[in-house]
């Protein structure tokens, strides 16, 4: 059976990646109500435990996973390992004795807790001095309301505050200047300030050995003279080849060799990695990230049958669909300095095309939004399950390439 899961970064006040909520689901067709909560909670554990593992899809970061009052009496939060969870005490839950134990207990087994979507009650005062983490929902809560909130935590300054739905850069200065600590949202992935900027040469040479390596036939000579001009580029190209998801049996001692060790595909991803990281400086990591992930699922899905877009184009447009938010610029304008073809840029630009959909379907998947993948799914003809792997696969390529850059 399938086992779907989504991710949301958590980021701190200097936009360092430190957390993912996870939400899970065994298929797209599993969204609420046709699934209750404590059956959705259920299945996060078992597919933690027998089918993704926490390291897949956070990589070594801390995971937020929501528990219903049920799952909490029932100490399942236990069935997971301390340093690797907060556990999230639904904003459904009733504050009652009893879940003061459970959480009492949760606290001296050395558990992370979090309280979400908090709306102040003066009885959830008790459970103050266990609790690590308030979340609060910034789209619907007012000033008012979280000086209300910060105030009546005034006495418990472990307790640190978390934004969510925080989805502009003048959203996080703002929760910033308040006092929250942490952020769960998507601003960090859109520009911050729309300004003009060039492409310095690294980043311009890059930028022409991926457009090379996006058609049918890529002049391999060429490409091999641009790395053997570059000394930066061949260390990086020589030290991506040591790693051990390529199964090598002989040393390399050429830049020729390197490539035909890569192969095409592989080389097309390696120098979309090089393209992201060079402009991802000062951004946030979830950034480079989500490009990838973005970049994969694309690439993924355009080999599924019934498919008309190449995997090239699909993986540059999945790259390619956060450039403004890398270097802070309208996409049109970036993508006109680009030799890029004219399909991705109605994709990016327009929102227009079979490579728009898969990306469109990739940012439903970001935002958990189930109902809306289901649909992208069945206009394209796909199949849910098959999509649902195709994810998590990207996730965790995604990862590995991005601790290999």
């Amino acid at each position: 059976m399938a086992f779907f899961a989504a991710r949301q970064p958590i980021l701190d006040q200097d936009k360092q990646l430190v957390a993912y909520e996870l939400l899970f689901r065994e298929s797209l067709q599993n969204v609420f109500p046709d699934v209750g909560e404590d059956i959705a909670t259920s299945k996060i554990i078992e597919g933690l435990q027998f089918n993704l593992g926490l390291d897949t899809l956070t990589d070594n970061k801390l995971a937020f996973i929501n528990f219903t009052q049920e799952t909490l009496l029932n100490r399942y939060p236990l069935l997971l390992p301390k340093d690797q969870i907060v556990v999230e005490i639904l904003e459904t839950v009733r504050p009652t004795r009893q879940l003061l134990d459970a959480v009492k207990e949760l606290k001296e087994k050395g558990y992370t807790v979090a309280l979400d979507d908090y709306e102040h009650q003066d009885v959830w005062r008790h459970f103050y001095p266990y609790t690590d983490i308030i979340k609060i929902d910034y789209k619907v809560t007012s000033e008012a309301e979280i000086m209300k909130i910060k105030q009546s935590i005034k006495a418990f300054p472990h307790i640190k505050l978390l934004a969510e739905k925080v989805e502009t850069h003048e959203e996080f200065h703002q929760a910033m200047d308040l006092g929250f600590c942490y952020f769960q949202g998507y601003f960090f992935s859109k520009p911050e300030v729309m300004k003009s900027r060039t492409l310095d040469p690294s980043q311009l040479t890059i930028a022409k050995l991926m457009t090379e390596l996006s058609g049918e036939e890529p002049d391999i000579p060429a490409i091999t003279q641009t790395f053997e001009t570059d000394v930066n580029l061949s260390f990086k190209l020589l030290r991506y080849t040591q790693s051990p998801i390529f199964q090598r049996r002989n040393d390399i001692s050429s830049i020729k060799q390197a490539i035909v060790v890569l192969g095409l595909q592989e080389l097309r991803r390696f120098v979309s990695l090089l393209f992201a990281a060079q402009f991802t400086d000062r951004k946030p990591q979830a950034l480079t990230v989500m490009s990838l992930v973005r970049a994969r699922f694309c690439e993924s899905l355009s080999t599924q049958p019934g498919q008309q877009s190449t995997g090239e184009a699909s993986f540059l447009t999945g790259m390619l669909s956060l450039l403004d938010a890398m270097l802070d610029s309208p996409l049109e304008e970036l993508l006109g300095r680009l030799p890029i073809s004219p399909v991705i840029k109605a994709a990016l630009c327009e929102g227009e095309g079979r490579l728009a959909e898969y990306l469109a379907l990739s940012k439903a998947f970001e935002d958990a939004d189930w109902k809306q993948a289901q649909q992208f799914c069945r206009n394209a003809g796909l199949a849910v399950d098959k999509v649902t792997r195709l994810y998590v696969e990207a996730v965790r390529w995604a990862t590995v390439r991005e601790n290999l850059g």
